[in-house]
């Protein structure tokens, strides 16, 4: 599986969700570095997915993103897995 792949199965899942929006960051000359790939917006809150594959780390200008998403207040983290995603969207359906 590639790292695109299991984006596309996390837009899957997103795509289920009622009253979610999000948006793929695309990266590129158009993009802005170390923003994560995934942005979501769900009952209020900002939240961002940086999504890896196997043993991919998050990179250090990725690593400085998320926590200061964090630190504003919003819901950042990385994630190897459909599962970690609905974790985190679901820690937001009981507020």
């Amino acid at each position: 599986m590639k790292e695109s792949d299991l984006v596309k199965k996390i837009c899957q899942y997103l795509k289920s969700i009622p009253d979610l929006f999000y948006w793929k960051e695309h990266g590129g000359i158009y993009g802005t570095a170390g923003i994560p790939d995934l942005i979501v917006c769900y009952k209020g809150r900002f939240l961002a997915f940086e999504v890896k594959l196997g043993k991919n780390k998050p990179t250090q200008l990725q690593e400085m993103t998320i926590r200061a998403i964090n630190k504003a207040g919003g819901y950042a983290l990385p994630v190897w897995s459909v599962e970690e995603v609905r974790k985190g969207i679901q820690s937001f359906e009981k507020e």
